[in-house]
């Protein structure tokens, strides 16, 4: 069974390799599910890793749902991997309903040829995972990344079962969530082809008093936040 490392730094995506794993998804920030590396962190492994390297284009935190000038962001970004010669591409689009945006989505399997397109935990968010599934095998998705629409992936192991039955060989069905040492061999034993985890561990824990860079409201999957422009403009006002 292959086993996927979602990396999120240089130093793990160079750990997934010295530990043997045999792809590795690069993203950032794994405290909101993940979003698009950086260019030079994308740069800096395909140039040192030798094992496949398929890359998240997500292009912020929140829901899956794409302005035009983001999904334009989406196409550069990833017009960018194929010329630093990534493995494949990992992303996906959803219509406000949470159905899968069918249109967004082969254009965006299309833009990513010949790489291979792996379809994201979106999927878990999708009402009808049997519609998904054969939308996504409809348009030429290679594999679908889902932890059975559960919080784990050994909670959705039920769902996982059907959607690997359904799938018929002409899509992998890609466990992922809570996946570690001890559950892993549960997986293979399931007949599952890959399996996707980060297999992180805290090596270091800062324990000073400092002030928080996180912002706890902001850690939300049902908001979209940006700079407002009545908001600057009022700032603007007050110190002209």
């Amino acid at each position: 069974m292959l086993l996927e490392i979602c990396a999120s730094s240089y130093q793990s995506a160079i750990n997934a390799q010295t530990a043997g794993a045999h792809r590795i998804e690069l993203c950032s920030e794994l405290a909101v599910g993940g979003v698009t590396p950086s260019y030079g962190l994308l740069k800096n492994v395909l140039a040192t890793v030798t094992i496949p390297v398929n890359v998240l284009i997500r292009p912020r935190s929140g829901n899956f749902t794409y302005s035009e000038e983001e999904f334009a962001i989406m196409k550069k970004d990833i017009q960018l991997c194929k010329e630093l010669g990534c493995n494949g591409i990992v992303s996906g689009v959803l219509n406000p309903d949470n159905t899968i945006d069918i249109a967004r989505t082969q254009e965006l399997i299309e833009w990513s040829k010949p790489l291979e397109f792996t379809f994201h935990r979106a999927f878990d968010w999708v009402e009808n995972s049997f519609e998904a599934i054969e939308q996504l095998m409809a348009i030429g998705a290679t594999r679908v990344l889902t932890s059975g629409k559960k919080q784990t992936a050994l909670e959705g192991m039920k769902l996982l079962k059907v959607l690997k039955e359904r799938a018929k060989n002409k899509i992998i069905i890609l466990p992922g969530g809570g996946i570690n040492k001890k559950n892993a061999f549960l997986f293979k034993n399931k007949k599952f082809k890959e399996i996707h985890c980060s297999a992180s561990v805290i090596s270091y824990q800062n324990t000073d008093e400092k002030l928080s860079m996180n912002n706890q409201k902001l850690f939300n999957d049902r908001i979209i936040v940006h700079s407002d422009t009545d908001t600057i403009k009022a700032i603007l006002d007050s110190i002209s």
